[in-house]
């Protein structure tokens, strides 16, 4: 029988022998490469090229519906520890039980670029990216956890606040906000030496880049009941004037609006790098802003 996507999944070790899938996964791909150089030489009649393998490198990446655990995917990127992960046949009800099938492997890798979306009456998402930096290795059968399944995050529950300046607290979220994405990256750099064994490419971090990209209507007709502030775009140019950071902060909320802040899910401080005005004939006026993180990001308040 042909292995659907669903019965193919990523898990990631959380005991010494057990291992629990990504949950609410929605896609998830694999990339094995070859690594090559070209071994022609003056020795060969003709054109054509002659590659051979040099190394070897592997990474994974992940589409889950599941945010509920941005704030421990944030500290792993940040504290840079490596998960070991699985890819293997999944069966039972939840498709979550590994079978150990002779093409499973598990290694360690970085989770070395994540975003985290949330956009108005969408269910939000999260895209992460892991680089390899072990050899692989064929699996048995494991035992595994079942996870439950988190409820669906709408975006416009989660939203992003700002100060003016940075010396102030964030406390007034993006009036009339349409989109909020926060991009996490680590850069990655082959450590391998010529003391290294076998072909692998092992990789290391050697740095981390964040930034936050949101948008907004110019002008939005909501009656606004909250009495918790919103930057409009005259806020945001002026921002934008100052040239300087001002901190952020990116919090769950509710209440009249969705402006009452709740718990905190990240925060630190970001330079406005680019804002775009857009008015296009017979639509909405809106706006698109990025922000580069300054400085490192902290998990929660």
């Amino acid at each position: 029988m042909i292995l659907k996507g669903q019965n193919f999944r990523i898990l990631q070790q959380k005991g010494a022998n057990e291992y629990i899938c990504i949950a609410m996964a929605t896609n998830c791909t694999v990339t094995l490469t070859n690594n090559t150089g070209d071994a022609s030489t003056k020795d060969d009649v003709g054109m054509a090229a002659k590659p051979t393998m040099t190394s070897q490198s592997w990474s994974v990446s992940v589409e889950s519906l599941d945010v509920s655990n941005m704030a421990a995917m944030l500290t792993n990127i940040k504290s840079l520890t490596p998960f070991t992960l699985m890819w293997d046949e999944t069966s039972t009800t939840d498709n979550q039980s590994p079978e150990g099938s002779t093409f499973a492997r598990k290694g360690q890798a970085y989770l070395n670029d994540a975003t985290f979306t949330f956009n108005d009456r969408e269910n939000s998402t999260k895209q992460l990216q892991f680089t390899g930096t072990s050899a692989l290795e064929t699996v048995n059968t494991p035992a595994y956890e079942a996870v439950s399944a988190s409820a669906y995050t709408k975006g416009q529950f989660v939203r992003l606040f700002l100060s003016s300046d940075n010396t102030e607290a964030p406390a007034a979220v993006i009036a009339a906000a349409r989109s909020l994405s926060l991009h996490v990256s680590l850069q990655m750099e082959s450590a391998t030496t010529k003391d290294t064994p076998g072909s692998w490419d092992i990789q290391e971090p050697t740095g981390l880049s964040y930034d936050i990209s949101t948008s907004a209507l110019v002008r939005g007709n909501d009656t606004i009941t909250s009495t918790v502030a919103g930057k409009t775009l005259a806020d945001i140019e002026e921002i934008y004037e100052a040239g300087t950071p001002v901190k952020w902060q990116i919090a769950n909320v509710s209440g009249a609006n969705q402006r009452t802040k709740g718990s905190v899910i990240a925060s630190g401080s970001c330079l406005l790098t680019q804002l775009t005005l857009n008015g296009p004939n017979r639509q909405n006026a809106t706006y698109d802003a990025q922000l580069t993180g300054y400085g490192a990001y902290t998990v929660g308040e």
